[in-house]
């Protein structure tokens, strides 16, 4: 078989994600320790364990509806209105459970984009907008956020990338990599730009939650977007779900219709179990998500200290659980300093170029992690930035 012609292009094109990269070399290394995965290290709280384990022994293993429970569903609104003012979703028809939040990204872009349709993509940013929306057949546009504007997406940066044939803005905020946050003000000079285009928002809020001294807005609730917005969420971050596998959408009919159809065709539903904890993490999971954004605070706190006087300047994050210090300084690339690092010190961090190309010449450090781990990583990457510095 001649698979090369077979396989199909767009997708054989598609480079492997960079944050996975390095991790290979991890299993051969039991002292290394991981700031790259973005991942909690709680356990997802007990009681939400004990809903799923409690659904099994009821023997709820069977297909939910396509667009997940009905208790789901009204929940995910319910909480929408209490935590983030978006009030009046309706569960039936503008709200969607999904394999977590990348299946919900990937639903929103298969249904808003035709071959040729242009999308937006601020970059730094996580790794999947711009491959979902070559597979939808899209063309993206991104945009490089910068230091200097903490990293936030401007109204003339926008401007600047529409053009006629742009179908659809990705919002990913609070960021990952940067933990970027956009505030009200910040979101009101977007939406301006917008209204009165036939512009939609992909608005990726799955950190929502894990904001630090400033609570998020959703774009969403600004006036007139919410017609021109889909909010993706989830439950991996917040509540340390992850391999529950559980997120959820919420947006107009029109468009929720469409991803649903999407959706039953490719998926037919998420997964039961997983269903019944986010209920309970909906219900009673607040003084959960307290706790653990608390605790991420005290470890940003800390985290951004040890870079700063390692002397690798490092934007104060606002939002997410990570850091992205900038080592030009050291004069190595991103991925020449996350290999040397990894085969000297046993730590393992992604290069900021993963990212996109404006992350060339910073690192995405996760602080999900125990502050035992930050503090030997750090220890670990001083002594590695010594090494260079008396290798110069």
């Amino acid at each position: 078989m001649d698979y090369e012609k077979l396989l199909s292009r767009t997708a054989s094109d598609i480079p492997p994600s960079g944050i996975r990269k390095f991790f290979d070399y991890l299993e051969t290394m039991p002292d290394a320790i991981s700031l790259g995965v973005g991942e909690p290290d709680y356990q997802t709280p007990w009681h939400i364990r004990e809903a799923g384990i409690y659904s099994l022994t009821k023997g709820f293993t069977k297909y939910t509806g396509n667009a997940g429970l009905t208790e789901l569903r009204r929940e995910i609104c319910r909480y929408l209105a209490r935590r983030f003012s978006l009030d009046g979703y309706d569960w039936k028809s503008e709200t969607i459970v999904t394999v977590g939040g990348s299946e919900a990204i990937d639903l929103a872009l298969r249904a808003l984009i035709n071959p040729g349709d242009e999308v937006i993509v601020p970059e730094p940013s996580f790794v999947c907008y711009s491959p979902i929306a070559r597979l939808a057949g899209g063309v993206p546009v991104t945009v490089a956020t910068k230091a200097e504007n903490r990293f936030k997406l401007t109204a003339d940066e926008l401007r600047a990338a529409i053009t006629p044939r742009t179908k659809a803005l990705v919002l990913p905020f609070p960021n990952n990599p940067t933990g970027a946050i956009m505030e009200r003000g910040d979101l009101e000079a977007i939406a301006e730009v917008l209204r009165g285009t036939g512009i939609f928002v992909i608005s990726d809020e799955i950190y929502a939650e894990l904001t630090y001294g400033k609570r998020h807005v959703s774009i969403a609730s600004l006036e007139g977007m919410r017609e021109r917005t889909v909010v993706i969420g989830g439950f991996s971050k917040a509540y340390s779900m992850t391999g529950w596998r559980l997120g959820y959408a919420v947006g107009p009919a029109p468009l929720i219709k469409v991803m649903t159809k999407i959706h039953q065709y490719a998926i037919m539903c998420a997964p039961t179990t997983s269903q019944y904890a986010a209920i309970e993490a909906m219900r009673a999971g607040d003084e959960d998500i307290e706790a653990m954004r608390e605790d991420y605070g005290y470890r940003r706190r800390y985290i951004l200290k040890r870079f700063r006087d390692l002397g690798l300047d490092c934007f104060e994050a606002e939002g997410a659980f990570y850091v992205f210090p900038c080592i030009r300084s050291t004069g190595l690339s991103s991925e020449e300093f996350a290999e040397k690092l990894l085969m000297a010190e046993h730590v393992a961090v992604v290069p900021g170029n993963a990212f996109g190309t404006s992350g060339e010449g910073f690192i995405r450090c996760c602080y999900a992690a125990s502050i035992k781990n930050i503090d030997e990583a750090l220890d670990r990457i001083g002594r590695f930035l010594a090494t260079l510095e008396k290798g110069r």
